[in-house]
């Protein structure tokens, strides 16, 4: 399997695929509008995270710029009713911690801006993407101490000693 990709722009398609040159084999990859514009002109360089689907025996190729959005990503496609497609159009609406802030606060109506989602996908989205995009636990929520906590306190009474 394919998990990154770098190499020259060939070719954009203005729909949202990008044609990669790498070694003289073109990869054609679809990716959200925002790496469509951050991929630059032809002939310039790219590197991209990949993920690829299969459907109806056809293999795709979708690229991010990021290794957090092709994570995202790859849950997204794990959600009930989500294919490629669709999960590329909430990745092109939402950044990935858009994402996160949307399911963690049960935000249907964020998930609904994306076109193609409607209520009832929206909250079965959230539903299936509770525990599977690595959200913060509840006591980093509440205010934990981010550096150090406990281990800080013990240094620093050591270090008064």
């Amino acid at each position: 399997m394919i998990g990154s990709l770098r190499g020259r722009v060939a070719d954009v398609d203005p729909e949202g695929e990008l044609l990669v040159d790498v070694a003289g084999v073109g990869y054609r990859v679809a990716v959200s509008p925002a790496t469509l514009v951050a991929a630059g002109d032809v002939d310039g360089e790219v590197e991209l995270w990949v993920s690829q689907a299969v459907r109806d025996d056809v293999p795709r190729l979708f690229g991010f710029l990021t290794r957090d959005e092709r994570v995202c990503f790859e849950q997204l496609l794990g959600a009930h009713g989500v294919g490629p497609a669709l999960a590329l159009a909430v990745l092109s609406h939402l950044s990935p911690d858009d994402l996160r802030r949307a399911v963690l606060a049960d935000d249907h109506k964020a998930l609904t801006l994306v076109p193609g989602v409607g209520q009832r996908t929206a909250q079965r989205m959230l539903i299936d993407l509770k525990a599977k995009l690595g959200l913060p636990t509840a006591v980093a929520l509440v205010g934990a101490p981010a550096s150090g906590g406990a281990a800080a306190e013990v240094r620093a009474a050591l270090e008064a000693m």
